[in-house]
């Protein structure tokens, strides 16, 4: 599979070579990730080996062997020479983007996205079917199988990481299990993401649809942005919720089921089986064609996030939220500018609104993130990679 290895990372600059741990393969292991993340933020420009061990905290040396085994790998290469201001002209390395891929799947309730990425996160081929999700696992299983062959088949057969694989919850992402979908109750303890590793002979890891999005779009904010809510609304509705840099799940992948918060305790049923969900109230709004009144509703919540996590900013995606832009960011965002003016009296120390805007990567939002759920360990994230 063309996995990257752990071994033969030197112990960070510091560290006694008897202190506990510090020769341990995960410690080497994180050290190739501090490096690789600093090349893949780099891009093209790549950076010079006495950078890397400038901003890793790493000895020379061992910036020197770990950087020689990625180019063994063929992760990373050299990029030519920097100008020399006195002395030896430093060679700048940048990383190989077609050394290794990650495939991404946004499983909805009628369609299947996959994508192939690159190491940057760019994709290199795009495929979508329909999907048949609440007819069951035999279907969905056999629909992805045939699809991902044809992926991997337009791009050229290149070496793969892994699957990432980003569905409608509830489910838990550290047994990479299903729990009971709202309207699928028939994946209630299924092993997804070991069925689909067995399937497809991948590495795999499951997570919610929001989750892989806001991962995937934390990617390229810039340091210090701060906290965000990503609100998908589809055939369904969630949250995904990145607080100070990090994707939060909560300890049973819990965290994010923005949908399900009831805001109108005699409203219409919906399909968790209680009454009043914003999901409920805003796919009933999209129905009857009353936008403004699934504006409002989505707005509601988005308000009822920013009071609870005092997030910086808000995105919005989903198939729905895309039809009509326009509505659901002005419905959005006169509910934030609404919540501001009465949270501090609209006087002289007022703060601004919180912003909304639409999230990057269009109906690709959650493949490309879902992607992302394979390559961020590779660099250095917090998501881990669970192989077969």
């Amino acid at each position: 599979m063309g996995r990257v290895s752990s071994s033969d990372d030197p112990s960070p600059r510091g560290a006694p070579a008897d202190s506990p741990g510090a020769n341990l393969p995960a410690l080497r292991g994180h050290n190739a990730a501090l490096v690789l993340g600093l090349l893949r933020a780099a891009g093209e420009e790549g950076v010079s080996r006495r950078e890397l061990a400038a901003r890793t905290g790493l000895t020379p040396q061992a910036v020197s062997k770990i950087t020689a085994r990625l180019r063994t790998e063929g992760l990373v290469a050299e990029a030519g020479r920097r100008a020399s201001t006195g002395g030896k002209p430093a060679t700048v390395l940048r990383l190989v983007p077609g050394a290794r891929h990650a495939a991404g799947l946004h499983l909805e309730r009628d369609e299947l996205t996959a994508v192939l990425a690159d190491l940057t996160g760019r994709a290199v081929a795009v495929r979508r079917a329909p999907l048949a999700f609440e007819a069951g696992a035999e279907p969905v299983l056999t629909t992805v199988e045939r699809e991902v062959a044809a992926l991997l088949a337009q791009a050229g057969g290149p070496p793969v990481l892994g699957v990432g694989v980003a569905c409608p919850g509830p489910l838990d992402h550290t047994a990479g299990v299903l729990h009971r979908v709202t309207g699928a109750p028939q994946w209630d303890g299924f092993p997804l993401r070991d069925a689909l590793a067995e399937r497809l002979g991948l590495p795999a890891v499951l997570d919610k649809d929001t989750n892989a999005a806001a991962l995937g779009l934390e990617r390229d904010r810039p340091a210090g942005a701060g906290s965000f809510g990503y609100l998908h609304l589809g055939t369904g509705l969630g949250a995904g919720l990145v607080l100070d840099g990090s994707l939060y799940r909560g300890p049973r992948t819990g965290a994010g089921e923005f949908g399900h918060q009831t805001v109108q305790l005699d409203g219409p049923r919906c399909g968790c089986g209680r009454r009043g969900c914003i999901e409920a109230l805003c796919l009933a709004a999209v129905a009857r064609g009353d936008l403004p009144g699934a504006a409002q509703a989505l707005g509601v919540g988005a308000a009822n996030l920013v009071e609870l996590l005092d997030i910086d900013e808000v995105l919005l995606g989903g198939r729905t939220v895309l039809e009509q832009p326009g509505a659901f960011l002005d419905g959005v965002g006169r509910a934030l500018t609404d919540l501001a003016r009465t949270r501090d009296g609209g006087g002289p120390g007022a703060r601004s609104a919180v912003p909304v805007a639409l999230a990057r990567g269009g109906a690709r939002t959650v493949a490309d993130g879902a992607a992302e759920l394979v390559l961020a360990p590779l660099f250095g994230g917090r998501p881990g990679l669970t192989p077969r």
